[in-house]
């Protein structure tokens, strides 16, 4: 039995099993506009469940075998085991089955232009960044991002044009199932390793994502990032690098930066001088985020000096440093940067915002990450005065019961940070309210649930 095409379930009952996920959510608001009757279930009653119930679907919290009952088809994200209970009924059931990554592909089929934004930082905000340009200019594309973006009033929207924007996520090598005809690398660094051997593994998987590309495709990659710009020059298709070097084709000159980090510069293509930037989202890690954005705009028809008029009003997607509360003079912000490397860009830009002194609030995320990143999260948080570490965000991994935070503060105070283990979001808040003075900025970081932390403060201060 091939793969289900999800074409052939036009109106049937469509079932996702880890429906709270940042992509199985938009997945499922996509296929409610599309004329899909949806259900789904998830383990917790996460933060994105609310959104996908409001659209219409129908969800369970927990994992029972009676959920998929009643289903044409059921569909699941790669973090869920081949031993999951609603998973085993269908299969005995005989109901079809397709994991998250080829339903997203066959709902890419067609598009005449259809742009994947991948690296192991920065999808969200390039995807979201790209988005904005194209529907302030009349564009109409079709959308599917891992976070929520105020523009489209969510993380996915039904365009009626031949353009189609995604996230590609290389997470069990997700992205290979997609089918791009322009790809957008922006980085190819060290995680999910739990499903890749190592870097060059890593790397391998991100050529052959590549070469999905159609001969008539183009790549556009990181050419200050040594291993995607080797990636791309094996290609035979178009292709053209961005980056801050002199050497890339897409490139920023005069940057200045003001004193929150906002930065703006000359936009570059070759010789030519395009126009001036003025960024709405601080880190100089966004100016080249939106070189990606403006490269990949230009390529979907849309000229690179009209899609800068965008980067001024782009405020940035949901949990990607978001102000989430001002209480008792401390501004509470969130970050959803869950490995070192992202920790690290969100605590840069805090740095140059903060007036007084700077927590980090730090849930780290899958004990596979932590084991393999380890000494990477002993120093992430130096530019932070204070740094709270939560207990780990289990999500689709059992506890191996050797590994706990605990570790990882000891380790960091090895490393001269002052650390301290709040196991507990009642914990965390507590060490804060205790602690906290005015003028100081509070960051949450993680992928997890830790954004629920910040809703809690703002309960206790906004009831």
């Amino acid at each position: 039995m091939g793969i289900p095409r999800i074409r052939d379930y036009a109106g049937g009952r469509i079932h996702l099993i880890g429906i709270g996920g940042s992509s199985m959510s938009g997945l499922a608001e996509m296929l409610i506009d599309q004329g899909y009757r949806v259900s789904g279930s998830d383990r917790d009653e996460g933060y994105l469940i609310h959104y996908v119930r409001e659209k219409g679907a129908e969800v369970m919290i927990g994992h029972r075998p009676e959920n998929v009952h009643g289903a044409d088809l059921v569909c699941y994200s790669a973090a869920i085991r081949p031993d999951n209970p609603e998973r085993q009924e269908a299969d005995r059931l005989g109901i079809p089955s397709l994991e998250r990554a080829w339903l997203l592909g066959q709902l890419m089929e067609g598009y005449p232009k259809a742009a994947c934004v991948c690296g192991a930082h920065g999808k969200t905000t390039v995807t979201s960044m790209l988005s904005e340009m194209l529907l302030e200019h009349g564009m109409d594309p079709s959308i599917h991002i891992g976070g929520r973006l105020d523009a489209i009033g969510g993380s996915t929207r039904v365009g009626h044009s031949g353009i189609f924007v995604a996230e590609a996520c290389e997470f069990n090598r997700s992205f290979l199932h997609m089918n791009p005809t322009v790809a957008v690398v922006l980085n190819i660094d060290a995680d999910h390793l739990d499903c890749y051997r190592d870097i060059d593994e890593i790397e391998e998987t991100f050529g052959q994502f590549l070469h999905l590309l159609p001969e008539d495709g183009c790549a556009l990659g990181n050419g200050d990032d040594p291993r995607v710009s080797r990636q791309i020059e094996k290609l035979g298709c178009r292709k053209a690098f961005f980056g801050l070097g002199e050497n890339n084709e897409w490139r920023p000159a005069d940057l200045r930066e003001d004193e929150r980090g906002y930065a703006s510069f000359t936009l570059m293509h070759g010789d030519r001088e395009i126009t001036r930037v003025k960024m709405g989202v601080p880190g100089d890690f966004n100016v080249l985020n939106a070189l990606a954005a403006l490269a990949a705009a230009e390529e979907l028809g849309l000229p690179a000096e009209r899609a800068a008029e965008t980067l001024g009003r782009f405020t940035g997607a949901h949990r990607r440093f978001e102000l989430t509360d001002t209480v008792e003079g401390v501004e509470i912000f969130h970050d959803y940067g869950h490995n070192p490397a992202e920790m690290r860009n969100a605590l840069s830009i805090a740095r140059k915002r903060c007036r007084g002194r700077l927590w980090a609030v730090m849930q780290p995320h899958t004990f596979s990450r932590v084991r393999t990143l380890f000494e990477d999260y002993l120093t992430c948080t130096r530019e932070a005065d204070f740094t709270l570490v939560t207990d780990i965000c289990a999500a689709r991994e059992p506890d191996p019961g050797d590994l706990n935070s605990g570790m990882l503060v000891e380790g960091m105070k090895r490393n001269g940070i002052n650390a301290v283990w709040t196991p507990g979001f009642d914990d965390t808040e507590k060490y804060l309210r205790e602690h906290w003075q005015a003028g100081d900025l509070v960051i949450t970081m993680g992928c997890g649930d830790i954004n629920l932390l910040n809703e809690q403060i703002h309960r206790h201060f906004f009831p």
